[in-house]
């Protein structure tokens, strides 16, 4: 029999000190809990843990070092109409874990009832088919490690998957390919620099679960956004295997993109766990303390409220399930050196009773948090339930994927009606949405395409989605795309076709990078990476998402053309404002920002509303940016005319007066294969000089002096 000492509460979780560890865990309802050691042949040994304060249990082991595998067991009620799910056959995993080893294998004595009979209970032990916790060592060298504390107005964000970056990449050892050191590889981020991203946003790295329905149709889940332990990196994403060495791997992985200046974004996933509805399996909360970790349906507590679409939701209304998600977020900042994190379905996390709140417990917490406030916060701002659509209604930390900018700026390439007034907003950075709240551009994350839906190419080659490789009889997805095939469904031989799609793309990424905000790419677009038309290939770990790297020889313009755009939006203040257009400056001057009919003139509200209207000119000020430097320091820059057709004719535009300068020298053409951003070249037009615009397509033209 091992010595256990009582220990203290916290920290929650397993946590070594050199000599010991402490193993703690929180459970109201638990009227007795045993700590099972396992050795290296699965040999369980258990022990009370001898002591409870607050409902934490809690006892130390002295000599229990990293690398020891262990999991809960909870004896306490089992009455599902009560909302209890306590049963000590069932192998529990620790919510602090840090680490977790091997994978769930489905069996049925994961479940707490029989197949044959749902409403008789299973007591089979689990313990077998679980994975186990891991204790880990604490202690890395970090170096002079220092978050590169990107400001958003400079920032270029890169959507990855870790699995999927890179295991197509020629350049990545085998050994290393879809794991946190094949992301750190010198290629690898030697690619992401000459792209200008300043960060990774990283699909979900918490330790995952494929769900059991997923499995027995022979897939598995590839994306990850079904979370079992909010503070242990996924395990199947490292290449020095278990026992604690993938925490040591993603903090190597962090440090190099750190050297290289990227930050690290983490897409999390707090709403929900991968323990699903009612009749999910038993893997930890809901054998834990099942009342206190979800939302239970106040008329019937063996049901579970589901405001994610994925069977429950996390009790936000819990001081417990809160404790959980600020201590995660916390042990990411400062243990694992990350910068910032977006929130999945982030909406659900402000559900205090049915309606969203944007000022429910989560977001007064985050507020204060001395650690949480000061990094980079983004909301996906909806989820499933009622009124979950929230884009702009975030708190002033907070800034929001944009679903409103995905939707115009596809709507107004593809050349839909009565979009040009939404499109204009969404380029000068949807003030509409986020300036009544204090908030400034950066508050939106503007993408046109990201993992959930079509990739940049599929975007301007498929009308209709094409998912009968998930084996859900192309039933799942959005059909809501607002894409265009541009003539023909899927991969076309026609030459005109194929230009038109390179001009679609073209003209998505460069409204993407001279819009207000932030912008996001997501990866492989840079590529021209396809997923033949699935839009929802969240179960394919195969070639199917992942990055095809031999797309660098036939796509190299695409990737050198976003290669220009980032390094120009860098170049330019005006395309990356902190403060919002004002319309105005005192008399006399030209104003900030101007919208101009092809006509040359100012646009008119008949011009705004007549329904027709689907190119127009933007005059950018670059001597009128209202907001100083980081010093006090006036900040000036070129003024630019943007003339934009999405019309499916040629159109001529007439530059408008010398008050907006006296002469224009393009800058880039989209409707041309090849352009140099850098040496502009092209005659220098006058004002009032007539401009013919290719039909879909945009023109930058810069001032050849400030006004």
């Amino acid at each position: 029999m091992r010595e256990v000492w009582p220990g203290e509460p916290y920290p929650l979780g397993a946590t070594w000190d050199g000599v010991g560890t402490s193993f703690s865990l929180f459970s109201e309802v638990a009227e007795r809990v045993e700590l099972c050691l396992f050795d290296d042949a699965g040999q369980e040994t258990r022990i009370d843990l001898p002591e409870v304060d607050g409902f934490v249990w809690h006892g130390y082991l002295p000599g229990i070092m990293p690398g020891q595998r262990y999991g809960y067991r909870v004896h306490g009620p089992y009455d599902p109409a009560a909302g209890h799910h306590c049963d000590p056959g069932k192998l529990l995993l620790d919510p602090y874990a840090k680490a977790i080893e091997g994978e769930v294998r489905w069996d049925k004595s994961l479940f707490a009832y029989q197949f044959s009979d749902p409403s008789r209970r299973n007591t089979d032990d689990s313990a077998p088919y679980m994975p186990k916790n891991v204790v880990v060592n604490p202690f890395f060298d970090w170096g002079s490690d220092r978050p590169p504390r990107t400001p958003y107005h400079e920032t270029v964000i890169y959507e990855a998957h870790v699995r999927g970056l890179t295991m197509r990449h020629p350049d990545v050892p085998h050994e290393q390919r879809g794991t946190y050191a094949g992301l750190a590889h010198p290629a690898v981020i030697d690619h992401l620099v000459a792209l200008g991203v300043t960060a990774v946003e990283l699909m979900p790295v918490h330790q995952f679960v494929p769900e059991h329905a997923m499995v027995a149709r022979g897939l598995t889940n590839y994306w990850g956004y079904n979370t079992i332990a909010f503070l242990a990196p996924h395990n199947a994403y490292s290449s020095s295997g278990g026992r604690g060495g993938q925490v040591l791997e993603f903090k190597a992985m962090v440090k190099a993109l750190h050297e290289a200046g990227i930050e690290v974004i983490l897409d999390v996933v707090y709403n929900h766990t991968a323990e699903g509805d009612h009749m999910g399996p038993t893997l930890a909360y809901r054998g834990i303390d099942n009342a206190s970790y979800y939302r239970l349906l106040d008329s019937d507590r063996r049901l579970l409220l589901d405001y994610t679409g994925c069977g429950n939701s996390l009790n936000v209304r819990s001081p417990h399930a809160l404790q959980l998600i600020m201590d995660s977020l916390r042990y990411w900042v400062m243990e694992m050196h990350v910068d910032g994190f977006r929130f999945d379905l982030a909406a659900a996390l402000a559900r205090e009773l049915h309606d969203v709140d944007r000022l429910s417990a989560f977001f007064d917490l985050i507020q204060q948090d001395p650690v949480i406030s000061q990094v980079k916060l983004i909301a996906e701002p909806w989820d499933v339930g009622p009124g979950g659509y929230q884009v702009g209604n975030f708190p002033p930390l907070w800034t929001e994927w944009n679903g409103k900018y995905r939707d115009s700026v596809r709507d107004f390439w593809r050349g839909g009606p009565s979009v040009l007034p939404e499109f204009a907003s969404r380029l000068a950075g949807s003030s509409d949405l986020y300036a009544t709240s204090g908030r400034r551009p950066v508050a939106s994350i503007n993408f046109v395409t990201c993992h959930d839906g079509f990739t940049l190419t599929d975007l301007v080659s498929y009308d209709h989605k094409h998912n009968e490789a998930n084996a859900e009889n192309n039933r799942d997805g959005t059909d809501d795309n607002r894409s265009w095939n541009c003539g023909a469904e899927g991969l076309a031989e026609d030459p005109a076709i194929i230009r038109l799609r390179r001009r679609q793309r073209r003209n998505f990424l460069t409204t993407l990078f001279v819009s207000q905000g932030v912008p996001m790419l997501s990866h492989g677009d840079e590529l021209g990476r396809t997923q033949l038309g699935n839009n929802n290939a969240y179960c394919q770990d195969n070639e199917v998402s992942w990055v095809d790297w031999s797309l660098l020889r036939s796509e190299s313009g695409l990737l050198d053309f976003i290669r220009a755009l980032a390094a120009f939006r860098k170049r330019h203040p005006v395309f990356r404002r902190r403060r919002f257009f004002l319309g105005r400056v005192p008399e006399g001057d030209v104003r900030d920002i101007v919208w101009l009919t092809p006509s040359g003139k100012e646009m008119t509200s008949g011009d705004w509303h007549s329904g027709f209207g689907k190119a127009m000119a933007v005059f950018l000020n670059g001597e009128a940016i209202s907001e100083p430097g980081p010093r006090g320091e006036r900040i000036t820059d070129d003024s630019f005319l943007l003339l934009v057709n999405a019309h499916h004719e040629n159109i001529t535009f007439t530059l408008p007066g010398g008050e907006f300068g006296p002469g224009w020298q393009p800058v880039l053409d989209t409707a041309e294969e090849r352009v140099d951003l850098t040496n502009p070249s092209g005659a220098v037009h006058r004002p009032g000089s007539l401009v013919a615009v290719t039909s879909r397509s945009m023109q930058i033209l810069r001032s050849t002096t400030r006004p």
